[in-house]
């Protein structure tokens, strides 16, 4: 298996085939986004091939250089459970040595389902993803913050990278009134809100 960019007619086929079926349209980017993120430098969709097909995807939304918000990790829903989430993350490490990439995973202590939530948080421990301190909200959706990296991190700039990727992209406006870098852990997030809001 090997990790490598899509043409773009794979692309709009995997968007289609996993990513919509994947994640609530409220959670996911048209395509038109990310397409138009990918020709400007911002983004890169990285994908799982075994031979000619595609299994899987981890895209990056990138910022500075050497940082990378880890936005959307999928296997196809034929290939779901077989271990592919682990090769994908190993291989994007390998892929990305030099980059620091972090992550947003739902916070169980208000996700709708708690359990799903502490598996998706064991999921990335697992394969070396680490806790930063700080918590985020996008979009009234309550997160824990992970990444990866080879050393260590200083969480003042981790947290700066990573307001510095939605900052770069949403208006001033729709930055301050649905994303919260740090959330404030005593507070309950706001209502959910569409990010195409």
């Amino acid at each position: 298996m090997e990790l490598r960019l899509p043409t773009i007619e794979q692309l709009r086929t995997v968007y289609d085939r996993d990513m919509c079926e994947a994640f609530p349209a409220a959670e996911l980017k048209p395509l038109s986004d990310i397409e138009r993120m990918w020709q400007e430098g911002w983004y890169t969709p990285w994908c799982l091939f075994d031979g000619d097909n595609i299994v899987g995807e981890c895209f990056l939304w990138r910022g500075h250089s050497g940082w990378a918000l880890l936005d959307y990790l999928c296997t196809s829903a034929r290939y779901r459970n077989g271990g592919l989430g682990a090769v994908m993350l190993s291989k994007l490490a390998e892929t990305e040595p030099d980059t620091v990439i972090f992550g947003e995973a739902e916070a169980p202590v208000h996700a709708p389902d708690p359990a799903m939530a502490e598996r998706r948080l064991a999921f990335y421990a697992r394969n070396g993803l680490r806790l930063a301190d700080y918590d985020t909200e996008m979009f009234g959706v309550h997160y824990k913050t992970l990444y990866l990296a080879k050393g260590e991190v200083d969480f003042r700039q981790l947290m700066e990278e990573h307001r510095f990727v939605y900052e770069n992209t949403f208006s001033a406006d729709k930055f301050h009134k649905y994303v919260r870098i740090p959330f404030d852990s005593t507070m309950k997030p706001g209502a959910k809100v569409s990010w195409q809001q």
